[in-house]
């Protein structure tokens, strides 16, 4: 029996691989978060409540000798530094959750393997995941820290509307500016080929890297196969809704103008065509598929949405810039 311990392990792709991972009958898991959420998570989980910041209160839990730890909440070089002076020695097996941003845009062939350059100067997030990769291969290199890093690509679940140009914070917002015959905007030209990945696919191909000695000291990207441009994505999204969604293609350079806090996720990411090759991952998980074909994920979303009408929130800030770049295209057309 493994112990696992996930710091996090309720956000929206650590849950599904929280509710997974726990069904493995070699596998003991334990969850540290402030004790927030809970709701609807299987009964053989172990919560600790506490806060992962307190070095003291981290300790003691480490001292529990879990033999993979997973950290969802890391972010920025200084908080991999203190993961590495805080689980030398105290875990066989660390697992950094990275992204695949950080790979070069545009990549420099295809499909993108996990040895292709690693650089995106276009967004701060990528970046300092990039960092955190490099000072978890020198603690490999030089101390034998047991780092596995992984990469997702974007990722959702049912409570999601994943789209390239949404709001970050209600994604309804999507849905509905289509119900409401409104223009939605596809920056480039729509053409450019992405992987979407149901966040139960990811936890698929997550289950053949924990406790498994041989992905350490490693990199894996996990995505499903299944590619899209993004105006058919669209087309998915309205389809699930019951409309025909009214698209607008901006250049994605002008919508960074106008708003430049997008600049990262659009230049830095979704901008480009990104197709991957999952036969590393496929080697240590066999058998690995992702299952979940985007038009029946994006539909259960809706769904979820229409049942649960208080959730139904629209970002008025993001509704009124989506109406600004309208005008300035149509401005634009008139010249």
């Amino acid at each position: 029996m493994k112990k696992v311990l996930f710091i996090g392990g309720t956000g929206l792709i650590s849950k599904s691989v929280s509710e997974y991972i726990c069904r493995r009958p070699d596998i003991e898991l334990h969850i540290l978060n402030r004790g927030t959420t809970k709701k609807n998570m299987p009964d053989n989980i172990h919560f600790i409540k506490g806060d992962y910041t307190d070095k003291s209160f981290l300790s003691s839990v480490t001292d529990n000798n879990f033999d993979v730890i997973v950290n969802w909440i890391v972010f920025t070089p200084d908080q991999i530094r203190d993961d590495i002076a805080s689980f030398t020695d105290k875990t066989g097996q660390y697992i950094f959750i990275s992204t695949a941003a950080t790979y070069k845009r545009p990549p420099v062939a295809y499909p993108v393997t996990e040895d292709f350059p690693l650089e995106n100067n276009n967004w701060q997030y990528a970046k300092d995941k990039i960092s955190c990769e490099s000072l978890l291969l020198e603690a490999y290199v030089k101390h034998s820290f047991p780092a596995t890093i992984v990469r997702p690509n974007y990722t959702y679940d049912k409570t999601s509307i994943p789209f390239i140009f949404n709001s970050r914070t209600c994604r309804y917002t999507l849905i509905d500016r289509m119900r409401r015959g409104k223009k939605i905007i596809i920056p480039g030209d729509g053409t450019s080929l992405f992987t979407i990945t149901h966040s139960k696919d990811f936890a698929k191909g997550f289950a053949g890297l924990a406790g498994n000695s041989k992905t350490v000291g490693e990199a894996y990207h996990i995505t499903t196969d299944e590619i899209k441009t993004w105006d058919s994505y669209a087309f998915d999204i309205g389809k699930a809704a019951g409309v025909i969604p009214d698209i607008l293609h901006v250049p994605s350079d002008l919508i960074s103008t106008i708003s430049p806090e997008h600049t990262g996720g659009l230049l830095g990411d979704k901008s480009h065509s990104m197709i991957f090759d999952n036969k590393k991952i496929r080697a240590v998980t066999p058998g690995y598929k992702a299952d979940i074909r985007f038009e029946d994920g994006i539909r259960e979303s809706v769904e979820w949405y229409d049942k649960n009408k208080d959730l139904q929130k629209t970002d008025e800030d993001f509704d009124m810039l989506c109406d600004k770049i309208v005008l300035q295209m149509n401005k634009a057309y008139e010249l």
